[in-house]
C-alpha cells in the first residue's frame, strides 16, 4: 500500500503540483522555464509563417481539404477560360457576362478561388491558391472583333458541358479548337444576300416600295463586298464605314439623276444602307457594361461605337457636300407618317430585317426563326406606338424592353444565345433615317443644326437601354434563375446561368 501511494505520490506532483513546488535541481528548472517561455512563440509565428516541407503532406490534405493544383494544370485551365472568354468578348458580349463564365468554368474544373478582371482589350485571370503557393496570374487580349453568332452558340454549348461534369479540360480544349478554327457556317456570299435583304425589308419599314428596296439590296450588298475586299488589305474599320457611307450616298445620288428612280430614291436607299453600316456595333454591350459598373470597358465600347459612327458620318456628309458642289438636286428626307395599315408591313419588315441581320451574322437556323420573331414584336410594338401619337424614341425604348424581355424569357429555353435576339430584335428600330436627316441638314443647310442627329443618338441610346430593361424585367420570371445572376447585379445575355452556379458564393 505505501509503494503504491509513493508510486502515486510522484506522478500526481509532476501532473499537477509541481507548478507550485520547488524543483530540485536549479538547472533543469531554468531549462523547463526557457521552453515553456518559447512554446507559445512558436505557436504564434507558426500561424504566421507559410508551411514548410516538414509538415507532412497526408496531415495538410485531411486537414486542409483536397491537395491544391500544381502549376502546369492551373495554367491549362486559365489557357482554356481565357480563349472561351474572348471568343465571347469578340462576338460583343458583355463584361459580366464574360466574368460570370470563366468564374463557373474554373469552379467546375477545380480551381480554388479565381478574380476575373475584363476591359475592352484583355483579359486577366489570377488564381489564388491560399498563403502556402504563390498565384498564378495569365492575360489575354482580344485583337479582332468578328459576328459569328453559330460559334457563339456552340462555345456555349461547351461551356454547359464543362460545367455539368461532361467534359475535363483537355476534352474541352480540343472541342474548343474545332470551334475556332472551323470556317463559317455559311459561305460569305449567302452573308453578302443577308445584309442586302436587311437592306430591302428596311426600305419596305421606312416607306418604300419593292423597286426601290430592290436598289437598296443591290447597293448595300456591293458595299458588302467593297468591305470585305479592303478588309484583305487591313485597311482600319474606321476607313471602311467612311467609304461605305461615301458609296451609299453617292451612288443612290447618281442613280437619281438619271432619272430612271424617283427622286426619294436616294433618301430612302441612303437610310437603308446606312442602317446596316450601323448593325453590328456594340451599342447594346456598352449600355450593359456601364449599367452593371464595368465602366472601363463600357467607355472602350462607347468609344468604338462613337468612332465607327463617325466614319459613316463623315463618308455621307462627304458625298452630299460633293452632290450639292456639283448641282446635284438634293430631296430632303422625310419622316412617313405611321398608319394602322402599315402596321403588317412594320411586322413583316421587322421580322425579315432581324432574320436577315442574324443570317448575316452566321447564326444557326433556331437562332434565325427566334430571331425573326424578335423582330416582328419590336416592329409592331413600335408602329403601334407611333399610331397612338407616341414619339420615338419612347416608342423605340419600350419595343425595345419588349424584345429584351421576350429574348430574356424564352431564348434559353429555346437554346438560343440572348444576345443574338436583342441584338437582331432591335436592328429593324436602328435610326438610320434619322441620322441621315440629320447629316443632310448640316450639308445642305448649314445652320449648325444638330438636333436631329442627337434625336438619333437617343433613339440609339433607349434601344440599348431598353434591352437591358427587358432582361432585367425577365429575371423574376425566368426559371432556373441563379443567385450568380443577382450577385454580380446585372442581366445575363451570354454564358451559363444554372442554379448551381449559387456554390460560388
Amino acid at each position: 500500500m505505501k509503494n503504491n501511494q509513493r508510486a502515486r505520490g510522484p506522478a500526481t506532483r509532476r501532473r499537477g503540483w509541481h507548478i507550485l513546488e520547488a524543483p530540485q535541481d536549479p538547472n533543469v528548472d531554468k531549462a523547463n522555464r526557457r521552453k515553456r517561455s518559447t512554446e507559445p512563440r512558436r505557436r504564434a509565428w507558426h500561424i504566421l509563417e507559410a508551411p514548410t516541407g516538414e509538415l507532412p503532406a497526408a496531415e495538410s490534405t485531411a486537414e486542409y481539404g483536397p491537395a491544391l493544383p500544381d502549376d502546369t494544370t492551373v495554367n491549362f485551365v486559365l489557357d482554356l477560360v481565357l480563349r472561351i472568354g474572348e471568343v465571347q468578348m469578340a462576338s460583343g458580349a458583355g463584361a459580366s457576362d464574360v466574368t460570370a463564365t470563366i468564374i463557373s468554368l474554373t469552379a467546375a474544373l477545380g480551381l480554388p478561388h479565381c478574380e476575373v478582371d475584363v476591359i475592352f482589350t484583355s483579359i486577366t485571370v489570377t488564381c489564388h491558391r491560399g498563403n502556402g503557393m504563390t498565384p498564378v496570374s495569365a492575360l489575354r487580349v482580344v485583337r479582332s472583333r468578328s459576328l459569328d453568332y453559330t460559334r457563339l452558340s456552340q462555345t456555349e454549348m461547351l461551356v454547359q458541358q464543362i460545367i455539368r461534369g461532361n467534359l475535363g479540360a483537355e476534352q474541352a480544349y480540343s472541342e474548343l479548337h474545332k470551334i475556332t478554327t472551323a470556317p463559317h457556317a455559311y459561305p460569305r456570299w449567302v452573308a453578302t444576300l443577308a445584309w442586302g435583304g436587311m437592306a430591302f425589308f428596311i426600305t419596305l419599314i421606312i416607306g418604300g416600295g419593292p423597286d426601290i428596296a430592290l436598289g437598296a439590296l443591290v447597293i448595300s450588298s456591293l458595299i458588302d463586298r467593297l468591305g470585305r475586299q479592303l478588309n484583305k488589305y487591313a485597311l482600319p474599320f474606321f476607313f471602311q464605314q467612311v467609304v461605305g457611307g461615301l458609296i451609299a450616298t453617292g451612288l443612290a445620288t447618281l442613280i437619281v439623276e438619271t432619272g430612271l428612280v424617283p427622286s426619294r430614291f436616294s433618301t430612302l436607299v441612303a437610310s437603308a444602307a446606312i442602317t446596316v453600316l450601323l448593325s453590328g456595333l456594340s451599342t447594346v454591350s456598352a449600355v450593359q457594361d456601364a449599367i452593371t459598373g464595368y465602366n472601363v470597358t463600357a467607355a472602350g465600347r462607347t468609344m468604338e461605337t462613337a468612332l465607327m459612327s463617325a466614319g459613316l458620318i463623315t463618308g455621307v456628309a462627304l458625298a452630299l457636300s460633293a452632290a450639292k458642289a456639283l448641282g446635284y438636286v438634293q430631296v430632303e428626307p422625310e419622316v412617313p407618317t405611321q398608319t394602322a395599315l402599315q402596321l403588317p408591313i412594320m411586322i413583316v419588315g421587322g421580322a425579315g430585317t432581324a432574320a436577315c441581320f442574324a443570317l448575316g451574322s452566321y447564326s444557326t437556323l433556331r437562332s434565325l426563326l427566334v430571331a425573326a420573331a424578335a423582330g416582328a414584336i419590336g416592329g409592331g410594338a413600335y408602329g403601334a406606338l407611333l399610331v397612338t401619337d407616341f414619339d420615338a424614341i419612347t416608342a423605340s425604348a419600350v419595343a425595345a424592353t419588349l424584345v429584351g424581355f421576350g429574348g430574356g424569357v424564352l431564348s434559353r429555353r429555346l437554346k438560343v444565345t440572348p444576345l443574338v435576339v436583342a441584338v437582331s430584335g432591335i436592328t429593324p428600330l436602328l435610326p438610320g433615317l434619322s441620322t441621315y436627316r440629320g447629316l443632310y441638314e448640316l450639308a445642305t443647310q448649314g445652320n449648325g443644326n444638330v438636333s436631329t442627329l442627337m434625336k438619333a443618338v437617343a433613339i440609339g441610346l433607349a434601344l440599348a437601354a431598353g434591352v437591358v430593361l427587358g432582361e432585367y424585367l425577365a429575371q423574376p420570371v425566368r426559371t432556373g434563375l441563379g443567385r450568380l445572376e443577382r450577385k454580380l447585379a446585372g442581366p445575363r445575355m451570354a454564358g451559363p446561368l444554372r442554379p448551381s452556379e449559387s456554390r460560388l458564393e
